[in-house]
C-alpha cells in the first residue's frame, strides 16, 4: 500500500485557471469503459500526462495531482485499474482493493494505458508522458515500451525487478524507447539499492536515456503533504517532474 485514502499531494495550488476537470469514461480496446479523472488547462503546453495511481486505484490524491499538473499547462488523465471489477462509486475506506488487484491482467492494463494516452492525444497533446507512483511507478516504467509511443516516463518508488514471477522494468528494458526518470526513497525498505542499480544497468545496456534520483532516508510514498520531514525531497521531485515535462514540450 502506498497512500491512505485521505493523502494529499505536496503541491500548492496555482492561480492559473483550469478549464475543466471531472470524471470521464475512456474506451478501452476490449470494450470496457475505463473510469478516469481528467483536468485540462486553458492553454495546453502540448505535453499530456498519463497519471498511473498506486495499488488502491484512482483516488482523491491523483485527482488533485491531475489538477496541479493542468495548472502548469499539462492536460492530465488519471486512470482507474479496477473498472472491470468495480465501480468508482462503490469505493470506500474499506474497499478490498487487494481482491481486485488479483484480477488485473497485463493485456487489460496495457489496453487501459493505451486508452489514456490516446485520449490525451485526442485533446490536442502532441506528446504524452506517463507519471506513476508505487505500483503505478512500476507501470509507468513499463510504458517506456515502444508499443505505447510515449515521449518519456516518470516513476516514483516503482519496484523495477521481477515480481511474483512477472517480468519487471529491469527485464523489459531492452524494449524501451522512451527516456526514464526514476525517483526513489533511500529509506524505502521495499526497494533495495541493488534493485535500482540493476535497473539502471539494464537501461544503460539497452541504450535508454535515464536519470535516477534517490533521496537519502526518504521512505516509500514520501511525496505526500503529510510527510513534512521530507518536504524538501517532495519539492525537488516536483521540480524535476515539471522540468522533465518542459523538456518534451
Amino acid at each position: 500500500m502506498c497512500y491512505e485514502s485521505d493523502a494529499v499531494p505536496p503541491v500548492a495550488a496555482s492561480p492559473v485557471a483550469v478549464t475543466t476537470s471531472g470524471h470521464v469514461a475512456l474506451p478501452s480496446a476490449d470494450g470496457t469503459e475505463v473510469a478516469a479523472f481528467h483536468a485540462e488547462p486553458a492553454d495546453v503546453s502540448g505535453v499530456g500526462v498519463l497519471v498511473l495511481p498506486d495499488n488502491r486505484g484512482l483516488s482523491g490524491f491523483y485527482e488533485q495531482l491531475s489538477v496541479r499538473l493542468a495548472e502548469h499547462g499539462h492536460p492530465a488523465v488519471a486512470i482507474d485499474y479496477f473498472s472491470r471489477t468495480s465501480r468508482l462509486d462503490e469505493r470506500g475506506t474499506d474497499f478490498p482493493f487487494m481482491d481486485h488487484l488479483g484480477k488485473l491482467t497485463r493485456d487489460g492494463l496495457y489496453d487501459d494505458f493505451t486508452a489514456g494516452a490516446d485520449w490525451l492525444r485526442s485533446r490536442g497533446c502532441e506528446t504524452v508522458v506517463s507519471l506513476g507512483f508505487c505500483m503505478g511507478g512500476r507501470f509507468a516504467f513499463t510504458t517506456a515500451l515502444e508499443r505505447f509511443g510515449l515521449a518519456g516516463v516518470i516513476g516514483l518508488y516503482g519496484y523495477p525487478d521481477e515480481l511474483f514471477g512477472a517480468a519487471g522494468p529491469t527485464q523489459l528494458a531492452p524494449g524501451f524507447t522512451a527516456p526514464v526518470l526514476g525517483m526513489f526513497g533511500g529509506g524505502d525498505e521495499g526497494i533495495s539499492p541493488e534493485a535500482v542499480d540493476a535497473f539502471g544497468h539494464a537501461l544503460e545496456d539497452a541504450g535508454v536515456a535515464h536519470e535516477f534520483v534517490t533521496y537519502p532516508g526518504a521512505p516509500h510514498g514520501f511525496f505526500e503533504l503529510g510527510n513534512e520531514e521530507f518536504a524538501d525531497a517532495s519539492a525537488d521531485a516536483w521540480r524535476r517532474i515539471l522540468a522533465f515535462l518542459a523538456q518534451r514540450a
